[in-house]
């Protein structure tokens, strides 16, 4: 553990690859995704960073929506061996100025948490839904 501290993680702010993106959504066991899927997808984000390591991307976070009203948090992912490092929270903090830079006063900036990790979220002020008022998805197909 006490190597991993000492070692070198650039946060750029690019957007990933579609190999990159792959990897990490199968790295925590997320659905599969089609590639074309994942291109388009990446290409309307507005807000992307990697994390590199070594000159491999290890961690990643998005930010998707309209750019006006509704903004999103979307794939924040870190490769297992990384979690609990500090990582997703220097991905949030570049996620966060960004919003604060970009977003209105008045938007409405979501996410949906994976399973155990609300506490992490509610660090930067999100708060989980109502029972009364719950979210819904649907996958298509």
């Amino acid at each position: 553990m006490g190597t991993i501290k000492a070692e070198k993680f650039e946060l750029l702010e690019r957007i990933p690859s579609v190999k990159e993106y792959q990897f990490l959504r199968n790295s925590v066991g997320w659905t599969k995704v089609s590639d074309d899927a994942v291109e388009q997808s990446l290409k309307n984000s507005l807000y992307s960073v990697c994390m590199i390591r070594n000159n491999k991307t290890i961690a990643i976070g998005r930010v998707i929506g309209d750019a006006g009203i509704y903004y999103y948090i979307q794939d924040v992912i870190v490769f297992p061996k990384f979690q609990r490092k500090g990582l997703g929270r220097r991905i949030m903090k570049s996620i966060i100025n960004y919003l604060n830079e970009n977003a209105d006063p008045t938007a409405f900036i979501g996410l949906m948490a994976a399973k155990g990790f609300w506490k992490f979220y509610e660090e930067y002020g999100f708060q989980r839904r109502s029972v009364n008022a719950p979210g819904m998805f649907r996958y298509q197909g």
